[in-house]
């Protein structure tokens, strides 16, 4: 039985994208999407994600927004690779594999992707991989922020928040003290995920596994 989002990371949801840049040179997406608000987490885009790719981005994303309890993916090679599967387990993250040719499976992600495609890898010409990571960066800032969804009752998935003036100064200098260094602790196996954001939270570096003291 598929197992339904019930809250906000309960279920994120990942896949790949094709497309090409203008001169031809391949182009591959990795989305995420948070099933229960239907945010758009990630749109990584490069002209190759090997396993170590999707390890490191997904790392960045819990250092800044947590883990989630479940991950659904189809079967592809880096979705099932045993280093991945192994560390989202030390991590105490569950995996859900939808079957071969079944794509309604993972029906979020797949309709995402369907509305990058119409909306803006159908009708862009990217001249550079710069360009296309700029241009659909701005896209899924968009989506989030602006784009009316149908089924959150016509409203974006993630609206920014207008925070008090005073407020706002206090939260960025504690934010820019956090982003120093932050650690995300696994939930098994008594081992402690290291990953160091840089000082502008511009990105996280995988430090490795140890077992906790």
């Amino acid at each position: 039985m598929r197992l339904r989002a019930a809250h906000k990371d309960h279920v994120w949801s990942y896949d790949f994208v094709a497309a090409r840049t203008h001169n031809g040179r391949p182009l591959r997406m990795l989305t995420l999407v948070d099933e229960s608000t239907r945010e758009c987490l990630a749109i990584d885009v490069e002209q190759r994600l090997s396993n170590e790719g999707v390890m490191a981005r997904l790392t960045e994303l819990f250092v800044f927004r947590g883990i989630p309890e479940h991950f659904r993916s189809d079967k592809g090679s880096q979705f099932t690779a045993t280093a991945v599967r192994e560390w989202l387990g030390h991590l105490g993250v569950k995996t859900l594999c939808i079957e071969p040719w079944s794509p309604w499976e993972n029906g979020y992600c797949e309709s995402f992707n369907g509305k990058l495609r119409d909306e803006l890898l159908n009708g862009e010409i990217f001249e550079s991989l710069k360009e296309a990571k700029v241009v659909i960066e701005t896209w899924r800032r968009h989506y989030n922020e602006v784009r009316p969804h149908s089924a959150l009752g016509y409203i974006p998935p993630a609206p920014p928040a207008v925070l008090p003036a005073g407020f706002a100064v206090g939260a960025r200098a504690r934010d820019d003290h956090l982003r120093t260094g932050m650690t995300i602790r696994g939930r098994s196996g008594g081992l402690v995920l290291r990953a160091r954001s840089d000082q502008l939270g511009r990105g996280a570096v995988f430090m490795g596994w140890k077992r906790r003291a």
